[in-house]
């Protein structure tokens, strides 16, 4: 059976949370849910790390502008995590050569990170801290829905990422003249600032002796 599913469904859901992804398979393959799993992702020292780093993204994904901060390193972490492990999940089947699987997985990764890190910038813009944590929260529970039902039904699940991506992309899309508007409104604030500041030091010399 081809492991194409898979590698698009964790390629989804690591453009949103990439240690979440590792963390989960490592433990359902530590488990023996299931054989997809590579013994690479199973070992101890990589399931530490990966909830290490999963417990700091649960908490940096919360805060305003925080968030925006992490998925901005995360640019490059995300996609890559996607294509190792699509590579190592095509790797441990056989079906499908690392090189397409990687490919795969970290275009998909990269896709839905840029939906992720957009929808933040978008959510960012009202001052309230609630919606980004009902938002990570979200997130979380739907990349661990999705890994674990990909498990089980590898070809239901990438479909349910394939329609959560494009809709993503379709709402990020909508929120992009929100972003817009927050970046306009972040300029204006900083140059209201900056003339508030010339404004408190007072004239120029050369403005008073002409005064006189």
């Amino acid at each position: 059976m081809s492991v194409l599913p898979l590698v698009f469904t964790s390629g989804w859901a690591s453009g949103i949370n990439a240690y979440a992804v590792i963390l989960l398979l490592g433990v359902f393959g530590r488990a023996g849910l299931t054989d997809d799993v590579p013994a690479s992702l199973q070992r101890t020292d990589v399931l530490v790390v990966a909830g290490v780093l999963f417990l700091c993204e649960a908490v940096a994904d919360k805060i305003p502008y925080v968030d925006s901060a992490w998925d901005a390193v995360h640019t490059v972490i995300r996609p890559v995590a996607g294509g190792v492990v699509g590579a190592l999940l095509a790797g441990q089947s056989g079906s499908l050569t690392d090189l397409a699987a990687g490919a795969v997985g970290g275009t998909t990764a990269l896709a839905s990170h840029f939906v992720k890190a957009g929808t933040r910038m978008a959510v960012n813009t009202s001052p309230e801290p609630v919606s980004n944590i009902v938002i990570s929260t979200a997130e979380d529970l739907g990349v661990a829905a999705i890994v674990t039902f990909a498990m089980f039904n590898p070809q239901a699940a990438a479909v349910v990422a394939a329609v959560l991506l494009l809709s993503g992309l379709v709402v990020l899309v909508y929120l992009w003249t929100r972003i817009r508007r927050f970046l306009r409104r972040r300029a204006q604030h900083r140059e209201e600032k900056r003339l508030a500041a010339l404004s408190a030091g007072g004239p120029p010399d050369g403005a008073r002796h002409q005064g006189r």
